[in-house]
């Protein structure tokens, strides 16, 4: 009878997905200035990579059920997905001044992921789409609290020409958790998306790497955090309340939600 063949070996202890960000920097201003504009290329390419994600998702889903973990073309793909992705964002979010460039892999790019695919548990496999539900509501309150308050960080990176650390922390801490979330939905990692405030000083057996690695918070910028929480859950009552109005008065429903990552991938891995 034909078998599969054996999954990977699993890492002795639950790795999770790095993210690598060089401490805050001065950035152009002209740049800041027109950073949504610049960003438009990016948003299009980003769009039609997603329609391709997903339906690789969706085959690699399938062929982990079976292998206990993804395919490669597969793993390869979606890796080179998360790290581009996450790359726009960080540009999107100000954490850096650097133009992610139009390729999966540079590694010249102040902004890095490390990704390991490996064994997948194939009944968090199955339920996959069900155990990444509050990771999933938590990313999408920060997004949204984040973007409740971006045009003021936009107008304090333009004014001082970097960004400040504590907003510095706070926005990373955004970016690595919902890159962590991406990881987690996409089965690149058995590993659920954790560690939201931060990281313990020396917790990594690599010591220090990057700025977010650890990602270790002062108070404001665990404070700013809880504060992109509570706006993104009172941005996600106020459109409730709204769609339920505009939906009795018989007009167009108001469908954006705090569920929703952000504006990056309005296709079909818009979670």
């Amino acid at each position: 009878m034909w078998q599969a063949p054996p999954a990977a070996a699993p890492y002795p202890d639950e790795w999770l997905p790095a993210l690598d960000v060089p401490d805050p920097a001065p950035q152009n201003r002209l740049t800041v200035l027109f950073r949504l504009l610049l960003l438009i290329p990016q948003f299009i390419v980003l769009w039609v990579l997603s329609v391709v994600a997903f339906l690789v998702t969706v085959i690699g889903w399938f062929g982990a059920l079976v292998l206990g973990r993804l395919p490669v073309f597969a793993a390869d793909y979606l890796s080179g997905y998360v790290a581009y992705e996450t790359r726009v964002d960080a540009y999107l979010m100000m954490t850096t001044g650097s133009y992610p460039p139009f390729a999966f892999r540079v590694p010249e790019h102040p902004v890095q992921v490390g990704l390991r695919p490996g064994e997948l548990n194939r009944l968090a496999v199955l339920f996959r789409i069900v155990l990444v539900v509050p990771a999933a509501v938590v990313q999408g309150l920060l997004y949204a609290g984040w973007w409740v308050v971006g045009w003021v960080s936009w107008l304090v990176v333009l004014v001082l020409g970097r960004m400040p650390q504590p907003l510095f922390e706070a926005s990373a801490a955004v970016l690595r958790y919902r890159m962590r979330y991406l990881a987690y939905l996409l089965m690149l990692t058995s590993a659920y998306p954790k560690r939201l405030f931060g990281d313990e000083p020396g917790l990594g057996p690599e010591g220090t790497v990057s700025a977010t690695r650890p990602l270790v918070m002062g108070s404001a910028g665990r404070g700013l955090l809880v504060l992109f929480l509570v706006l993104g859950l009172a941005s996600g009552v106020t459109s409730s309340v709204t769609a339920s109005v505009t939906d009795d008065d018989n007009e167009v429903k108001n469908v954006t939600g705090p569920l929703l990552p952000g504006p990056l991938l309005p296709g079909p891995l818009s979670h």
